[in-house]
C-alpha cells in the first residue's frame, strides 16, 4: 500500500502563512505579548494556538503561487496585516501611561520611577507602572484575552489574505487610535487635573496673603497625602474606564 504525501507541502504552506499573522499579532497584543513572559512560552503559545485555528481559517489562506515571488509575497502580506492590527491595538495600553503620568504630576511624585512591564523594562513614573501592570492584570482576571483571541479569528472575515494593504487606512486607524487612548488617558485622571487646579490656586492665593510663609514648602506633604488617597478611592473607576475603551476597541476588530 502506497501513502501519498502530496497534502504535505500545501499544509505547511497553509500554517506558515497562518503563523505569520498570528504569531505578529500575538507579539504586540497587550497581555499576552508582554515582554514579561517568555519568549519561548509566547513562541510556543502561538504555534498552538495557529494549529487550533488551522481547520477553522485554512480554507480562507489561498492555494500556494506557483512562483517564489507569489509564496514571499503573500507572507509579507500576512506578517504586514499582523503587525498593523497589533500594533494599533498595542497603541490602546497609551491610556495608562498618560493617566499615570498626569496623576504624577498633580501628586508631586513625578520624579519616582519604577519599571514599566509594557514598555520594555523601560523606567516610567511610578503611577504609569502601577496602572500599566493592573491592566493587564485586569485583562486577564475579566477574560478580555479570549476577547482578542477571538478577534485574531475575526480578522480573517475584516482582512482577507487576498485583498490588498490598506496603509492609508491603517495610519488614519493608528491616529484615530493614538487620540483615544489619549482623551481615555485624560479621562482617567481628570479628577487629579482639578484637584491639582484647585490645589496650586489656593496655595497660590495662600502665599500672596503671606508672603513670609514658604507656602509650598509646607503643602506638598500635604499634596502627596490628597492624591494618594484620591488616587486610592478613584482606581476602580478609572480601571473602569479604561477596560470598557479596551473592550470597545477590540470589538471594533470583531466587528
Amino acid at each position: 500500500m502506497t501513502i501519498s504525501l502530496d497534502w504535505l507541502p500545501a499544509t505547511a504552506f497553509t500554517y506558515i502563512i497562518m503563523f505569520a499573522r498570528i504569531g505578529a499579532m500575538l507579539m504586540l497584543m497587550p497581555a499576552l505579548g508582554e515582554q514579561t513572559i517568555p519568549s519561548r512560552m509566547r513562541l510556543s503559545f502561538a504555534l498552538a494556538f495557529t494549529l487550533v485555528l488551522f481547520p477553522l481559517i485554512g480554507e480562507v489562506i489561498p492555494a500556494i503561487p506557483p512562483d517564489l515571488a507569489g509564496m514571499v509575497g503573500l507572507l509579507f502580506h500576512e506578517l504586514a496585516v499582523g503587525l498593523m492590527i497589533g500594533a494599533i491595538v498595542r497603541i490602546t495600553v497609551m491610556a495608562t501611561q498618560v493617566a499615570g503620568t498626569i496623576v504624577a504630576f498633580q501628586t508631586g511624585l513625578s520624579g519616582a520611577l519604577a519599571a514599566d512591564p509594557t514598555q520594555m523594562g523601560q523606567q516610567s513614573a511610578v503611577f504609569s507602572s502601577f496602572l500599566s501592570f493592573l491592566g493587564i492584570t485586569l485583562i486577564f482576571a475579566t477574560d478580555l484575552h479570549h476577547m482578542a483571541l477571538a478577534a485574531i479569528y475575526d480578522s480573517y472575515m475584516v482582512f482577507s489574505p487576498t485583498d490588498p494593504l490598506m496603509f492609508e487606512d491603517a495610519m488614519q486607524l493608528a491616529v484615530r487610535t493614538v487620540s483615544g487612548a489619549f482623551m481615555v488617558g485624560v479621562q482617567m485622571s481628570a479628577p487629579f487635573i482639578v484637584f491639582g487646579l484647585v490645589f496650586n490656586l489656593g496655595a497660590g492665593i495662600l502665599a500672596r496673603l503671606m508672603p513670609q510663609l514658604q507656602v509650598y514648602f509646607i503643602l506638598m506633604p500635604a499634596n502627596i497625602i490628597v492624591g494618594l488617597l484620591l488616587f486610592a478611592i478613584l482606581l476602580v473607576m478609572m480601571m473602569g474606564w479604561y477596560i470598557t475603551a479596551f473592550e470597545n476597541h477590540l470589538a471594533m476588530w470583531r466587528g
